[in-house]
């Protein structure tokens, strides 16, 4: 390995470190504080390790490495928040932006297997971007029903939005989760 190929990857992993500022609307189960961007793809990593027996047959590697880099665009664009209101053709260019900048830092081959992974988390078409998608989805999903409606209760949600904005990802990716999902919503909504 040449010395500028490590210097570019520490540079990146030190650009990275930025992630952990980017702060989600999410609550920690405990109510301490919310959770930042960094923990919350580290959560994901552990979601697809331990969930993946309830999706379809996928590359758990590569659906752990799409969670580990799918909100590194956030360090630039931000945290656009499933129940705010904000342009997504402006946040789809900004995060497009900061893809191209951050993964950029690596060397090259890196550079363009991160941006694809990226890209195919994105535009989730295949087995495994479904998969992570629908991961994505369940882990605020899971977090509201623990914390009292968290986010949901902040921002006025119904039960009827919770299955709109949560439902499709989380079916498409894996219909036995979304069963799941679907009646710790119920159960949530019924005890409110």
């Amino acid at each position: 390995m040449s010395e500028d190929c490590l210097d570019r990857q520490l540079t990146f992993l030190a650009e990275i470190d930025a992630l952990k500022s980017v702060v989600r609307q999410s609550p920690l189960v405990n109510r301490s504080r919310r959770e930042n961007s960094a923990e919350h793809s580290w959560h994901l990593a552990m979601f697809a390790l331990v969930l993946s027996e309830a999706g379809p047959a996928v590359d758990v590697a590569k659906v752990i490495a799409m969670l580990l880099i799918h909100d590194i665009v956030e360090i630039d664009a931000g945290d656009a928040p499933i129940h705010g209101a904000y342009d997504a053709g402006a946040l789809a260019y900004a995060e497009r932006a900061a893809a191209e900048r951050i993964f950029g830092l690596l060397p090259e081959p890196q550079r363009d297997r991160f941006l694809s992974l990226w890209n195919e988390f994105e535009a989730a078409e295949t087995a495994e971007a479904r998969f992570a998608k629908a991961l994505d989805r369940l882990q605020p999903l899971l977090l509201n029903t623990l914390t009292g409606g968290g986010t949901w209760a902040e921002n006025g949600v119904t039960e009827e939005q919770v299955y709109e904005r949560y439902g499709p990802t989380i079916q498409r990716g894996s219909p036995a989760l979304w069963f799941r999902a679907r009646a710790l919503v119920r159960r949530h909504f019924n005890t409110c």
